[in-house]
C-alpha cells in the first residue's frame, strides 16, 4: 500500500507542495504583537520623560532587538520560542512619574533591568529569589498601574467623544468576533479617525518624521530610578512576561532555553536602552500563535513560525517611526485611550490572579491599592511602594506558629 504524504505536506504532478503555515503563523505573530501593544510603550516612554523623537527612537530599538533577539534563539533552539517587549513594563512606566534626573535616568534604571535579566540566567539563585516574591503580589501589583490606563478610554469618551466612541465600538464588536484582532482593529479605526482630523484641519505629517532613526541617550543612574523603575520592571517583566512565557510553551510540549533566553533578553534590553528601548522578553499570549496548531502540524517544523516572527518584526521596524508620526498629531487622550483597551485583559488576568486564593486577599488589596494611589515618595514611584507594602503586610497577617489562622491565641 502506497505510502500516503506527510501531514504538512500534498504532492501534485510529482511535486511536493511545504505547508505554509509556520509562515503565515510567524507574520501573525510579529503583526498582533506590535500592533496591539505600541501604543503602551509610547505612553510609558513618554510619561517617564521621553520627548517624541526619543520615544520613536525606543519604539524602534525595542522592534528591532526583539527580531535579533528572536531570529537567534529560534535559529539556535529549534524551538518556536518567541519574544516580545514588556507590556507590563511599559504599562508600569505609564503610571510612573518623570524620575529624579529626568530621561538619562530612566534609562539607566532600563540598563539594570536588562542587567537583572540577564543575571537570573546566569545565577540560580537570583531566579530562586525572584520565585520567593508571591506571584499574588506581583499581580496586584501590575493590577494597580494598569488601572489608571485602562480607565483613559472611558475618560476619554468625556473630552474626545467622537474620536474615541469608534475605536471603543469596534474594539467590542471585534472582541465578540476575532477578539484576536480586536486591538489591531481599533488601532486602525484610531489611525482612520486621525488621519480625518488631520485633513480637516489640513494638517500634513512631515516627510521627515517617517524615517526611522535611532536617537542616543547617555545613560544617568539614580536610586530613585532603580528603586522606582528598574526593580519594579524586572519584577513585572518576570512575572508577567517571562513565567508565563514558558508555561506557555511547555503547555505545546516544548522546553524554553531558559538560560540563553534570559542572556539574549538581557543582553538585548542593555543594548537597546540608550536608544530609548525599556526592557523585550519571553512572548506570553502571542507565544501560542508560533508554538500551536496554527504554525502546522509538524511540531519540528513550528520553529520557522518563531523565526519569521523575527523577520517580520525587523520589516515593521521600518514603518515604526511612521506610526509614531501620525500618532503624535492625535487629539490628546487618544493614543491612552488605545493603550487602555490594549490592556483590559491583561488587568483582568492580574486581578483575578492577585485575588485567587480567599485565604490570601488583604495583602494583594493593599498592594493593588497602593500601586493604583500613585503615591510617590522620596523620588520613587508608587510600585516600589506598593511591593514593598504588600511583603510587609503579608509577613504582619501570617499566622504565629501554633495559631490556626484566623483565631485567637491563648
Amino acid at each position: 500500500m502506497p505510502k500516503s504524504p506527510a501531514p504538512d505536506q500534498t504532492t501534485q504532478a510529482g511535486r511536493t507542495r511545504i505547508d505554509s503555515r509556520p509562515v503565515v503563523a510567524g507574520i501573525v505573530t510579529a503583526l498582533v504583537g506590535f500592533t496591539s501593544s505600541f501604543a503602551v510603550v509610547l505612553a510609558g516612554l513618554k510619561a517617564v520623560g521621553a520627548n517624541p523623537a526619543q520615544a520613536a527612537s525606543g519604539l524602534l530599538a525595542l522592534t528591532l532587538a526583539v527580531g535579533l533577539g528572536v531570529l537567534v534563539l529560534s535559529w539556535r533552539s529549534r524551538v518556536p520560542v518567541t519574544l516580545a517587549w514588556s507590556t507590563p513594563g511599559a504599562a508600569l512606566l505609564a503610571a510612573s512619574v518623570v524620575p529624579d534626573g529626568g530621561w538619562p535616568a530612566a534609562v539607566g534604571a532600563f540598563i539594570a533591568a536588562g542587567l537583572l535579566l540577564a543575571l537570573t540566567g546566569m545565577v540560580p539563585a537570583l531566579g530562586r529569589l525572584m520565585a520567593r516574591i508571591p506571584s499574588s503580589l506581583a499581580q496586584a501589583m501590575l493590577a494597580g498601574v494598569l488601572l489608571q490606563l485602562c480607565l483613559a478610554p472611558f475618560k476619554a469618551l468625556g473630552t474626545v467623544p467622537v474620536f474615541v466612541a469608534p475605536v471603543i465600538i469596534c474594539w467590542l464588536a471585534m472582541m465578540k468576533f476575532a477578539p484576536r484582532w480586536s486591538v489591531p482593529a481599533a488601532l486602525l479605526v484610531a489611525l482612520g479617525v486621525i488621519g480625518v482630523a488631520l485633513a480637516l484641519v489640513g494638517t500634513a505629517v512631515e516627510p521627515a518624521a517617517m524615517v526611522p532613526a535611532l536617537s542616543w541617550t547617555t545613560p544617568a543612574f539614580s536610586p530613585q530610578a532603580l528603586a522606582g523603575i528598574a526593580i519594579p520592571l524586572f519584577v513585572v517583566t518576570m512575572a508577567s512576561q517571562n513565567v508565563p512565557g514558558v508555561a506557555v510553551l511547555r503547555s505545546f510540549g516544548y522546553s524554553t532555553p531558559w538560560r540563553p533566553a534570559m542572556l539574549v533578553t538581557g543582553a538585548g534590553t542593555v543594548a537597546g536602552a540608550p536608544f530609548g528601548g525599556h526592557a523585550i522578553n519571553l512572548a506570553a499570549l502571542s507565544a501560542a500563535l508560533a508554538a500551536g496548531e496554527e504554525a502546522g502540524s509538524d511540531r519540528d517544523r513550528r520553529w520557522l513560525a518563531g523565526f519569521v516572527s523575527g523577520l517580520a518584526y525587523l520589516v515593521l521596524a521600518a514603518f515604526s517611526a511612521g506610526l509614531v508620526a501620525v500618532v503624535n498629531q492625535a487629539p490628546p487622550g487618544m493614543l491612552e485611550a488605545v493603550a487602555g483597551l490594549a490592556l483590559l485583559g491583561t488587568l483582568a488576568s492580574a486581578v483575578s490572579a492577585a485575588l485567587a486564593d480567599p485565604e490570601d486577599r488583604i495583602a494583594p488589596a493593599v498592594t493593588f491599592l497602593m500601586a493604583a494611589s500613585g503615591l510617590a515618595f522620596a523620588g520613587i514611584g508608587s510600585a516600589f511602594w506598593a511591593l514593598l507594602a504588600g511583603l510587609v503586610v503579608r509577613w504582619a497577617l501570617q499566622p504565629r506558629p501554633g495559631v490556626r489562622p484566623g483565631k485567637p491565641s491563648a
